[in-house]
This record gives C-alpha cells, sequence and structure tokens, in this order.
C-alpha cells in the first residue's frame, strides 16, 4: 500500500515545519507522515546527508508520494536537487510540491511529456541555488553597510570587565572555584562569571573586537 510522506526542512533549529505541514493539508495533501530536519542548510548539506533525509532513501517505496513545500526543501544546490528527484523517480516515487502543484513521475514515457519534465526540473532546482545565492548575497552586502554605518553594533555589548579579570576568573575556574566564589572575589556580578565559564573563547573573540 503506497504512502503519502511529507519532507519539511527548517534551517534552525528555533523554527518548526508546522506551517509547511498546515499548508499541505490545506492544499488538500492526504499525509501518513511527516519527516522532517531541522537546523540543516539547504546549500551546504545534500538532503542523503540530512539526520532525517537520509531515512527518505530507506523508507519510501515504489508508488509511494512525496510531498515538499517547493523544491528548496530538498535542496538549494543545483546538481543535488535535481540527482535527487532522478533518483527517486527511477524508484518509483512521485514527487510533488505544494506550491504550483508540481508532480515529477518517473513512468512518464513520452519523450516530450519527458523532455518537459526534466526540462522542469533542471529550472526549478536553478531557480532554488539562485534564490540562496541571491539571499547570501544581499545578507553579505546587508551587513557590510551596517558594519560601516554602525561599525560598535557589530561589535557586541562591550565587557563590563577588563581582560585581567577576564583572565582571573579564568584561572580561577580552573582551579575548581565555584562561581558565586569567583563572583565574589573579583567583584564581577554572577551571571558574568556564568557567561565566561559556558563559552570564554566567545568572551576573548569580543575583546578582540573592542581591541582590548
Amino acid at each position: 500500500m503506497s504512502r503519502t510522506i511529507f519532507y519539511a526542512r527548517v534551517s534552525t533549529n528555533e523554527q518548526t515545519s508546522d506551517h509547511q505541514e498546515q499548508q499541505a493539508r490545506q492544499a488538500g495533501f492526504e499525509i501518513d507522515e511527516v519527516v522532517t530536519d531541522h537546523g540543516t542548510s539547504g546549500v551546504t548539506t545534500k538532503l542523503s546527508e540530512r539526520p532525517n533525509g537520509k531515512r527518505l532513501f530507506d523508507m519510501l517505496r515504489e508508488g509511494d508520494v512525496l510531498v515538499v513545500r517547493w523544491v528548496d526543501r530538498l535542496g538549494r544546490n543545483y546538481q543535488d536537487v535535481t540527482d535527487t528527484i532522478r533518483e527517486f523517480m527511477r524508484r518509483g516515487i512521485i514527487i510533488k510540491t505544494v506550491i504550483n502543484r508540481m508532480t515529477f513521475d518517473g513512468s512518464t514515457t513520452d519523450p516530450t511529456q519527458q523532455a518537459v519534465r526534466d526540462a522542469l526540473i533542471a529550472f526549478m532546482a536553478a531557480t532554488a541555488q539562485a534564490q540562496a545565492e541571491a539571499t547570501k548575497e544581499a545578507q553579505r552586502a546587508g551587513i557590510a553597510f551596517h558594519k560601516e554605518a554602525s561599525p560598535e553594533k557589530f561589535k557586541g555589548r562591550k565587557p563590563s570587565f577588563n581582560r585581567a579579570t577576564f583572565e582571573q576568573v579564568v584561572a580561577l575556574l580552573n582551579a575548581g572555584q565555584g562561581h558565586s566564589t569567583i563572583a565574589k572575589t573579583t567583584g564581577l556580578q554572577r551571571n558574568a562569571v556564568i557567561r565566561i565559564a559556558k563559552d570564554p573563547s566567545k568572551v576573548e573573540a569580543t575583546f578582540t573586537r573592542w581591541e582590548m
């Protein structure tokens, strides 16, 4: 018995795929199972290398339907997306998109229909990569502009203590002293000591940005 699997990808662990699933169900898809990858990049991580993306290659069978919001959920790299879709089609799996209601079916035998289908796959995969590259370039340009306009903003908050105090805290932490004891010894707030203990390299980077 064939199944309909909905695959979602979100770029950060804080995001959820609920809206993608809701959009699919509202479009009329009857979903048997939802597979989601959190905090994965569609540009740098292939579908087959994602924790749950690679599950699809094991769980999908001939006759199953794979639903995605759009092809960019499978990836934003042209070669990876086209290879993935064609691999699934060779296995007899049908891929459908919620946006534009596209269907990619490997059972098509008419050469003209195959040519149209393959051209659509190539176009959509190329569009996904182009959008990713445009977004990245816009982000770079925006960051560069704001760095020049407001350099202080990109340094982060200036440390309320100097490097000598920071090094003293690190030394006391290494000696096994507790956060409260270190706070009393150095005069820092306990929360500041905890931040240093949690990620001293991050504090060190802040000192570097502020040239302290």
